[in-house]
């Protein structure tokens, strides 16, 4: 049991680093394509308009991955534990 459990919690962790990666990858977007564009705006209005929408789009998807973050943590044996059982069987096939 204990090494389906390191299994586990190897797959949580690399899932864990891929969703922070998105999200720093994801402001990094959005703040580049706002700072190249920002003179492209016709009006100081446009722009906080703009400005807006980004910085809901990045709150909003930044909640929303946190949100599955935590459902991962909460249901991560039961998850990662189907996952490791399928994949090992399919490997038995193979091999």
């Amino acid at each position: 049991m204990g090494d389906l459990n390191q299994r586990i919690e190897a797959m949580h962790k690399r899932d864990v680093l891929v969703a922070w990666a998105f999200v720093v990858g994801l402001w990094c977007a959005v703040i580049f394509v706002a700072i190249a564009t920002w003179d492209l705006a016709p009006s100081g209005g446009a722009r906080i308009l703009l400005f807006t929408g980004g910085a809901i789009v990045l709150l909003l998807n930044t909640a929303a991955i946190l949100a599955m973050l935590r459902h991962y943590r909460e249901d991560r044996d039961f998850m990662y534990g189907l996952d490791i059982r399928f994949s090992d069987e399919a490997r038995g096939h193979r091999g």
